[in-house]
């Protein structure tokens, strides 16, 4: 078994012991943040820590249930009773009402997620309320609610379905919910929009005029709109809240069918089409593999494209001997490599770091509250709003009624 670590001029190093490509050891000071990425995560925890972990989580038993998102680090990984994407979670949180506590280690739109579809005898705990997404961020409730009122003045909003995506506060599903729209994954954003476009085409008396409002990952709906969809790129326009209009003009918002909101996965949005071509270069054969988070040029220049489930199923079904160069979240292609020691895992790119915001959720944090709990005490519990809850779920069910989900 070889592999190699791609540097940032993208040549190759002597082959590495490990499975993975890791991340370059320079840096990128035109970056989100102009940060260095080493490429290491910090030290494992003590084994003390370790311990008062297992003993946390054994005093606890079935009292509580621990989630862990894809993208946790392993240590948090190792006390995860189930892993999973946000949605999977959260629908497996609520198909064990005999737990007291749902222990989310992911970020804090899922546990809003988990507290809508759990009953109100379960507690769900995030270790570590700085644990957000910079995604979900990028769609304030008042930015939407102001972007819909924009709409109804330019006479377009009667005939707009909206839609957000998973990665959403439980205010925008809620909102969603409110005017007739869905939730969606990465998996069945295709589905979603489908129906949405179906009911959005009805309100104009059965043209094809009708139009989604996309919230709030800009890549995903292109990518599903224009690939999935056979809608072109000038159907779509990009709805921008820091500016009047969205920075649209009224006829750019009534000819548009998909109004994309501004916003993006910080990690997925790393990626470039750059990546793509070099290690095309540097590795004869690979298969390239990308979230649909990814840019649109990003997409294109793929050979596959999917969900984090789609992703893990690929490695899972490939052939010994293959060679594959992954586009998402540092802390899954690891751990995919290590799963893996038969094929060529590598990570796309060579300078971007861990999700910042989801490594909040760390072994320190986790022991923290599970020790809380054993002492009687809640910490950082997640409680959704009453009647956002009831809307995010109408939301979320019309989701669940979505044929082939």
């Amino acid at each position: 078994m070889q592999v190699t670590t791609l540097l940032n001029d993208a040549t190759f190093a002597e082959p590495a012991p490990s499975a993975l490509l890791l991340l370059g050891q320079g840096r990128d000071l035109a970056s989100e943040r102009g940060v260095e990425c080493t490429g290491a995560l910090p030290s494992p925890s003590d084994p003390d820590l370790v311990d008062r972990a297992r003993a946390a989580r054994a005093a606890l038993g079935e009292r509580a249930f621990v989630l862990g998102h894809h993208y946790q680090r392993d240590e948090v990984i190792d006390f995860a009773d189930i892993t999973g994407d946000s949605f999977k979670l959260a629908r497996e949180a609520a198909a064990r009402p005999e737990a007291e506590f749902v222990i989310f280690c992911g970020v804090h739109f899922m546990a809003e997620s988990a507290d809508i579809l759990t009953s109100d005898s379960q507690q769900v705990v995030l270790p570590d309320l700085a644990a957000g997404c910079s995604m979900a961020d990028m769609a304030a409730i008042a930015q939407v609610e102001e972007a819909w009122a924009v709409l109804e003045d330019v006479g377009v909003a009667g005939e707009t379905v909206p839609v957000t995506y998973m990665n959403s506060s439980a205010a925008i599903k809620a909102f969603t919910g409110r005017h007739g729209g869905t939730v969606c994954t990465s998996s069945n954003a295709q589905v979603a929009l489908r129906w949405a476009f179906d009911r959005a085409n009805a309100a104009t008396g059965g043209s094809d005029s009708g139009k989604v409002l996309f919230l709030p990952d800009q890549h995903l709906g292109r990518n599903t709109a224009v690939l999935q969809l056979g809608m072109s790129l000038d159907d779509c326009v990009v709805y921008d809240p820091r500016k009047p209009m969205g920075g649209l003009t009224e006829q750019q918002l009534r000819d548009a069918r998909m109004i994309l909101w501004r916003g993006h996965c910080s990690v997925h949005g790393r990626f470039s089409e750059r990546n793509v071509t070099e290690i095309r270069a540097a590795v004869p054969g690979v298969t390239v593999l990308v979230h649909p988070e990814c840019k649109h040029e990003v997409v294109t220049a793929a050979d596959m494209v999917g969900s984090t489930e789609y992703i893990i199923k690929a490695l899972d079904a490939a052939a010994p001997g293959s060679s594959w160069a992954i586009g998402t979240e540092l802390n899954l292609v690891r751990r995919l490599a290590n799963a893996h020691p038969d094929k060529q895992v590598h990570y796309l790119d060579s300078t971007v770091c861990f999700c910042s915001t989801m490594n909040r959720i760390d072994l320190p944090h986790l022991v923290w509250a599970m020790e809380s709990l054993v002492e009687g005490r809640v910490v950082n519990r997640i409680v959704v709003d009453p009647d956002d809850a009831h809307w995010a779920r109408v939301a979320l069910d019309q989701m669940l009624a979505l044929p082939g989900i």
